[in-house]
């Protein structure tokens, strides 16, 4: 009901900056707050960053002063601009988006969408 596709990983040397952005589409009513998180194997999901609508963006103590997270509310996009990146950075990145949506005239949620994963690799 809720498709968010993401793009803009790659691989970046040491002290290097990358833009992920983030779009959402579908049957879409409202959505609560969007957000990014990543993941290395055989590590849990973690947030990165997020921003919740009317609130001010929340980040990981790991980047913060780094990384910089942003939305569009008219394009339900977020974007994710990562400076100053460490090779302890390296990660599949999800966008993460908390919505309501409108089916068939019946509201849905809010419920967790998330994208299919960029991978951001950080490596001289």
């Amino acid at each position: 009901q809720v498709q968010l596709v993401e793009s803009g990983g790659g691989l970046v040397q040491p002290g290097g900056s990358l833009r992920l952005s983030c779009a959402a589409s579908g049957s879409i009513f409202s959505i609560n707050g969007m957000g990014w998180y990543r993941q290395t194997p055989g590590e849990e999901r973690e947030l990165v960053a997020a921003i919740i609508s009317g609130g001010s963006p929340d980040y990981a103590d790991s980047v913060r002063d780094r990384f910089i997270i942003s939305r569009d509310n008219a394009k339900n996009t977020v974007i994710l601009q990562m400076n100053s990146l460490k090779p302890e950075d390296t990660a599949v990145y999800y966008c993460n988006a908390i919505a309501t949506t409108l089916v068939a005239g019946a509201l849905h949620g809010p419920q967790n969408y998330w994208g299919q994963g960029t991978q951001v690799t950080v490596s001289s």
